[in-house]
């Protein structure tokens, strides 16, 4: 099994580390990603101290990001996002609403919320309400309200039943009286005389 290794970041690298910070990776991620891509090098102290200004700035940068970030998350505590789509009568959609649907639709509302902070366990494919988690950081959190609406009033239908193989179950109809049994009541028999 191969040790990890060291490796001077010349980049951020989300979930990895800010410029000048020195990790140790797997070797494949940092023979295949990390060093092709030109955002790490091996450590040595000249490397290191010739990083230690572009540090310091990311470092500002960070801070003014998160700061930014909480201002969003105070003005995101109430907001319900509402999305029309097209579905069939059952209120299942055709097609679904996914991570990018509700940050576009964020965006369009002024909120500036990328794709990959948007915690969406699985796409939405029904309609109805549902509570979507917003998260920046591990302690930057929050959750917005995604109500998805019908284009079209839904029909009131029967429900409809199927068995384990997903064939239709036909409910019994209500039988209709024979027309001869109705006209047999409708007029009286008539009596003997007698």
């Amino acid at each position: 099994m191969a040790k990890n290794i060291q490796l001077l970041l010349l980049e951020n690298v989300e979930s990895l580390g800010i410029v000048g910070d020195i990790v140790k990776v797997k070797p494949g991620y940092a023979r295949n990603y990390l060093l092709p891509h030109g955002l790490a090098e091996h450590p040595t102290p000249t490397k290191i101290d010739a990083l230690k200004e572009r540090r310091a700035q990311a470092q500002a940068e960070l801070g003014r990001l998160r700061s930014a970030r909480e201002e969003l998350l105070g003005r995101m505590e109430e907001v319900t996002l509402t999305l029309v789509r097209s579905c069939n009568d059952k209120g299942i959609l055709y097609g679904s609403v996914t991570q990018r649907d509700i940050s576009d639709g964020l965006h369009e509302g002024g909120y500036d919320v990328g794709v990959r902070s948007i915690r969406l366990a699985n796409a939405i494919r029904r309609i109805g309400d549902y509570t979507v988690p917003v998260q920046f950081d591990a302690d930057l959190r929050t959750e917005i309200t995604v109500t998805v609406e019908p284009d079209q009033p839904l029909e009131e239908r029967e429900e409809m039943e199927f068995d384990d193989e997903g064939n239709l179950i036909e409910k019994p109809k209500p039988k209709a009286k024979p027309a001869e049994a109705e006209a047999a009541e409708a007029t009286p028999e008539p009596q003997p005389a007698g």
